[in-house]
């Protein structure tokens, strides 16, 4: 107690000065959270808009050759078939679930109100591929038995039901697609990114209705044992002699095969996002340090005004570890509490941007694209905030203690 007392007193003495000192510290911590919450922000914001898939999925579109191949015409159409799926299962132990797309645009009826949509043909595993969402008691995706049994039942965005059912529950009702009725058992409820409303039909029943010649030009899949880019890399370029070879064209033939490896573009983003919440942290503690220099600094001053204060005390029996004790504390109580200050009005200005980013993407029902998402700080991040000031108090409190006892009270009484 003597020496907070002491500390206090010396503080008191010097209000001014204590103040400035602390601002520098807050300021330091202050900034240091508010870039890592944009940085998190940020970081999360990229994720969100990778969610409109599987991570790992790899998606194909069968084009038109442009090269000539083993004396074929150039300009040929290449759709998909079963074929190709056989060869990739035939090939490749990567690929986990699998499903070949048939869409197309249709007009979607419901009494008298209409809309075009788009009308695709999956299977089951499309759901996991591509992430849809099913909120309770909104039904559920395309099974095995739709598909087994070429059932004429469709999944539907919210959107369409917005549209045609004019807030009146779909489920277990019908539409119509062109000629053909449809019975609504599920409602996705996901948010699909620059994309026409949907309708999921089994792949089966889409291929008997409207793909006679049992065709597609699309081929999603998730992958597994994928982990870098060079990986990634080596197997679009296998994937893609793999289709040459069943399709019969020029593997060189850029426009034959559209390949979109979410992997790779997800790790390569990543990367990108890791270097600049790297940098943004650097950039933080660099500024914290700046602050806690200030504090060594001014408690260099602070003995230096005190050593005849520090020589009589020597005189009357105070060791050297008091005395260091002494210097240490007041210094991790200005870093600590100033520290804290920064700390809560960082963590207050995080925590509101945040509430105004959910409030505007709240209002925006039309997207699920965001650049910015829960830009709050960790609770890591504020422990390690807490570390790091109780560290820099004790270092900003060393030297100027250090020199303190060693301070011989002879030389310090002669101070004036």
């Amino acid at each position: 107690m003597d020496i907070l007392q002491e500390i206090l007193s010396s503080l008191r003495h010097n209000k001014l000065r204590t103040v400035l000192t602390g601002l520098s510290v807050s300021w330091g911590i202050f900034i240091l959270i508010v870039l890592l919450g944009a940085g998190n922000g940020l970081n999360n914001g990229i994720r969100h808009n990778f969610n409109d898939r599987a991570v790992n999925s790899i998606q194909m579109w069968s084009g038109k050759s442009s090269l000539p191949y083993q004396g074929l015409q150039v300009n040929r159409p290449l759709d998909f078939s079963e074929k190709q799926i056989d060869a990739i299962n035939t090939r490749f132990t990567e690929p986990d679930k699998k499903t070949g797309i048939i869409e197309k645009q249709s007009v979607i009826t419901r009494n008298t109100e209409y809309g075009n949509y788009t009308l695709r043909g999956v299977n089951p595993s499309y759901k996991e591929i591509f992430n849809l969402e099913f909120e309770p008691g909104a039904g559920r995706f395309i099974n095995e038995f739709d598909l087994q049994n070429h059932s004429k039942v469709a999944v539907i965005d919210k959107k369409i039901e917005e549209v045609l059912f004019k807030g009146k529950p779909a489920l277990g009702q019908f539409i119509q697609v062109g000629p053909v009725m449809f019975r609504v058992i599920g409602i996705n409820s996901k948010k699909e990114l620059y994309e026409n409303p949907v309708c999921y039909i089994p792949f089966t029943t889409a291929q008997i209705i409207y793909n006679p010649n049992q065709k597609f030009n699309s081929i999603a899949m998730t992958m597994h044992g994928l982990k870098t880019e060079a990986e990634n890399d080596t197997f679009n370029s296998e994937l893609t002699k793999v289709m040459a070879g069943s399709l019969h064209f020029n593997p060189e033939d850029k426009q034959a095969l559209y390949l979109f490896n979410a992997q790779r573009q997800y790790l390569q983003t990543m990367k990108i996002f890791d270097g600049i919440t790297l940098f943004v942290t650097i950039v933080g503690i660099l500024t914290l340090i700046a602050g806690i220099v200030g504090v060594s600094n001014i408690m260099l001053v602070s003995v230096k005004e005190r050593s005849r204060e520090i020589g009589i005390r020597k005189a009357i029996g105070a060791s050297p570890g008091m005395i260091l004790r002494s210097i240490v504390i007041e210094s991790v109580l200005i870093t600590g509490v100033f520290g804290y200050v920064g700390m809560v009005a960082g963590l207050g200005l995080t925590e509101s941007v945040n509430y105004l980013l959910q409030q505007s993407s709240a209002g925006d029902s039309d997207t699920n694209m965001t650049i910015f998402l829960d830009s709050t700080v960790p609770l890591t991040y504020v422990f390690a905030s807490t570390v790091i000031l109780i560290v820099s108090g004790i270092a900003a409190g060393y030297i100027p203690a250090r020199h303190a006892v060693r301070i011989k009270p002879v030389e310090a009484m002669r101070e004036k």
